[in-house]
């Protein structure tokens, strides 16, 4: 699966480059024909959890977005992860007619 990761007006260590391409990429086990995704990585001033992931999948059909808001990209990382994760088994569910 093809990942772009914008990170807006900073940039990110590969480190965390790493974390959020292996999360995404576990999506292909619940669901093998995600095409590509993207992710969004932004700080919100002034905010104590400042750090906010968006992640967005396409797959046949249908567009997936998950967004949430943490104290670090790790941790906001692995929250929209499981929300899209859920979002992904229900569509296979759908497409597969169960």
């Amino acid at each position: 699966m093809k990942i772009k990761i914008h990170s807006i007006h900073f940039n990110a260590d590969q480190k965390l480059l790493a974390f959020i391409e292996d999360k995404v990429d576990r999506l292909l086990t619940y669901y093998e024909h995600i095409i590509d995704g993207e992710v969004y990585l932004k700080l919100e001033p002034d905010a104590l959890e400042n750090k906010i992931v968006e992640i967005k999948v396409n797959a046949p059909g249908k567009t997936l977005f998950a967004k949430d808001q943490k104290k670090t990209f790790e941790e906001a990382t692995s929250s929209a992860f499981d929300a899209l994760k859920k979002q992904v088994q229900k569509h296979k569910e759908k497409v597969r007619g169960l």
